[in-house]
C-alpha cells in the first residue's frame, strides 16, 4: 500500500478559521463531490473600492441553535455558476481568503451561498484539499486541532 507523508489527514468534519475575515471557531464539513467551497453568507452586496471589485456580506456563522454572523468584505474574484447535485443551477459570487484548518493555513476560493437549511456553514471542496495536501479519512472527525486564530495577513478584507 502506498502512503504519502506529505499529505494531512483530516477527517469529515473539522474546526477552521477564516483569519482575513476574522473568523475563528467554524466547523466545517469536508465535501470531496464539491469542487469548489461554499460559505454561508446573506445581505451580499457587490461594490468598488478603488477601481476593482469587492462583496460585502454577512458570514454565518453559528448553528441553528447559536445563530452568530459577522459582516464581511473581500474582492470578488468571479462569478461562477454552480450546479447541484438536483440538476438545479446558481451563479454566485467567488472570494479568496485564507482558510486554517490545523498547523496549516492558505487561501481557498468560496463562492458564497444561503445555507441555512445545512447543518454546517462552511463546506470545503475538494480544490481546497489538493491546494492544502490533504487526505480524508471518512471514518473520523476533528482530527486537527482548532486552528490557533492566526494574524491576518491582509488588513482590508476583514470588517466587524
Amino acid at each position: 500500500m502506498k502512503t504519502f507523508d506529505h499529505l494531512t489527514v483530516i477527517g469529515l468534519r473539522e474546526w477552521v478559521a477564516l483569519p482575513d475575515l476574522g473568523v475563528a471557531g467554524l466547523r466545517a464539513k469536508i465535501d470531496t463531490g464539491a469542487s469548489t467551497s461554499s460559505l454561508h453568507a446573506t445581505e451580499i452586496e457587490p461594490f468598488e473600492r478603488n477601481g476593482e471589485k469587492w462583496v460585502r456580506f454577512n458570514a454565518h456563522l453559528g448553528s441553528v441553535v447559536q445563530l452568530r454572523h459577522r459582516r464581511c468584505e473581500a474582492p470578488l474574484v468571479a462569478m461562477k455558476t454552480i450546479k447541484s447535485s438536483n440538476g438545479h443551477a446558481q451563479t454566485r459570487y467567488v472570494i479568496r481568503t485564507t482558510l486554517a484548518l490545523g498547523d496549516r493555513v492558505w487561501d481557498v476560493e468560496f463562492t458564497l451561498a444561503c445555507r441555512k437549511a445545512m447543518r454546517y456553514r462552511l463546506l470545503l471542496g475538494s480544490k481546497a484539499l489538493v491546494h492544502g495536501q490533504l487526505v480524508v479519512n471518512p471514518g473520523v472527525t476533528y482530527v486537527q486541532d482548532k486552528p490557533v486564530f492566526p494574524a491576518s495577513t491582509t488588513s482590508s478584507t476583514g470588517v466587524a
